[in-house]
């Protein structure tokens, strides 16, 4: 029987893994975008289907769908083929692409936006386990570092692409646009992506195990999206959610003990490279929310940039991310060593934070530029590398959910972030947003400086030119 030729055969010339890695970048690449594009649709999606007091749904749903359902999809593709699931899950994703585009009030797109968000929870997850599947340890920080620095990109260009299909082609054009790119992407992994070996030793999916870890993360994600928003931290139905997330996590953890082949990789939580990594991943996904949010509100605030210029104004950030992300990847490949890098990221980081909160004061854009920059280049060291180290260090049979655990922790780190950065901002904000958007900068910085520190303790397994 023949395979698709991988680079895990270090003879096999690069330009064989071509086609089904872009394939891989082409279905993760919806998702990426639709944030981004979504975000200047929202007032129309308003107005056309009449309901303003209900559309922070449409985001809330995808967003906690999509976290609810990472490792799920994780422990699917390993169990099942990342192929095969992976092609299922833009599937699914193209479909209700499509009937998003068609919804005829708030409540039908919130359902719809819920089961878009649920794919694209496993375009993210499996994408990027089957970047472990098609090239060798070795080769692996080069692929991530082309993988980063086009999503930097897309997030830049998202914003215009929305802007430029809601005024002339209609709000529903930012979710049919998914379904051409989704469609290549699909018969691109249909014809050259290879599959690893399906683990068909396995007992039934552990459904119970999947159901709570989904009604725990929903239950967890909820209390930070809507604390201190939508409701007062100290209401009944913030109360009620963190009991709610507590009785489930509860529950989880009695049943996987118990379970033949859990949902939940606690072997793996108990390694030190995922632990560490996870550590890692959750304080710096928290600390960029302070400059994804915090500065457009800043830049429009206090430079007078309007919302497509404070988009653009965080090219700097964007740039930042691409080089260094090329480079360090570059360098991965040639010395297969990797530590060093989300070191200096993390510190890069915490020092581009810091330079934004001493800026701040200025008022500039360009002064914002520079912390930006700063931040980007240690930002762009960090996270692809890690993912890096994670597979390095774990079975091939349980890349699929290892991957799904730094995934995890990572839209975990985002939501709490976004809670508690949200929170100082509120706080300080009463003097000025320059105060506010300070405190949140530097609340931020210590986030990376830990996160630096856990870093520290990771091991390093040299990379291997085999896979």
């Amino acid at each position: 029987m023949t395979t698709s030729p991988t680079l895990h055969d270090r003879a096999a010339p690069v330009a064989a893994v071509g086609i089904p890695f872009a394939a891989i970048v082409l279905a993760m690449l919806p998702a990426v975008l639709d944030q981004t594009i979504l975000a200047t649709a929202l007032p129309v999606i308003a107005t056309d289907l009449g309901s303003l007091a209900d559309l922070s749904w449409v985001v809330t749903a995808y967003v906690v769908a999509a976290a609810a359902t990472t490792p799920v999809w994780g422990k699917l593709g390993d169990r099942h083929g990342r192929r095969t699931c992976l092609q299922v899950a833009l599937a699914v994703f193209i479909a209700s692409s499509a009937l998003c585009g068609a919804a005829q009030d708030i409540p039908q797109l919130v359902v719809l936006r819920a089961v878009q968000g649920a794919a694209a929870g496993g375009l993210m997850t499996l994408a990027m386990a089957a970047v472990g599947d098609l090239v060798p340890p070795r080769e692996r920080g080069r692929y991530q570092g082309y993988i980063a620095a086009t999503f930097a990109v897309a997030t830049i260009v998202g914003p215009l692409v929305g802007g430029a299909l809601v005024q002339h082609a209609g709000w529903r054009w930012v979710f049919f646009v998914n379904l051409p790119v989704g469609l290549v992407a699909l018969a691109g992994l249909g014809l050259r992506l290879p599959s690893a070996p399906a683990d068909r030793r396995r007992g039934e999916l552990d459904a119970l195990g999947a159901a709570l870890l989904a009604g725990a993360t929903a239950a967890f994600m909820l209390v930070c999206i809507w604390g201190g928003q939508r409701y007062a931290w100290g209401s009944a139905q913030i109360a009620g959610l963190a009991a709610a997330a507590v009785a489930l996590t509860a529950g989880l953890a009695a049943h996987e003990r118990r379970a033949a082949d859990p949902i939940v990789p606690f072997h793996l939580l108990r390694t030190r490279v995922v632990a560490v990594t996870s550590a890692a991943l959750f304080l710096a996904t928290a600390a960029l929310f302070a400059v994804t949010v915090f500065v457009p509100v800043f830049l429009e605030a206090a430079t007078g940039a309007t919302p497509t210029e404070a988009g653009l104004l965080l090219a700097p950030a964007m740039l930042g991310i691409t080089v260094s992300t090329t480079l360090s990847g570059r360098s991965i490949s040639r010395t297969g060593r990797y530590k060093r890098f989300p070191i200096a990221g993390l510190g890069a980081m915490a020092v581009g934070l810091i330079l934004l909160a001493a800026l701040a004061g200025e008022r500039s854009q360009a002064a914002a530029g520079l912390g930006l920059a700063v931040f980007g280049l240690g930002f762009g060291m960090v996270t692809q590398v890690l993912i890096i180290a994670v597979h390095n260090s774990v079975d091939r049979s349980e890349l699929g959910i290892a991957t799904a655990v730094t995934g995890f922790f990572r839209a975990l780190g985002g939501a709490v972030g976004a809670a508690v950065l949200g929170s100082v901002f509120a706080a300080q904000a009463g003097g000025g947003v320059v105060d506010g958007v300070r405190a949140v900068f530097l609340v931020a910085a210590p986030l990376a400086l830990l996160a630096l520190l856990a870093v520290v303790l990771l091991p390093e397994k040299p990379l291997e030119t085999r896979g």
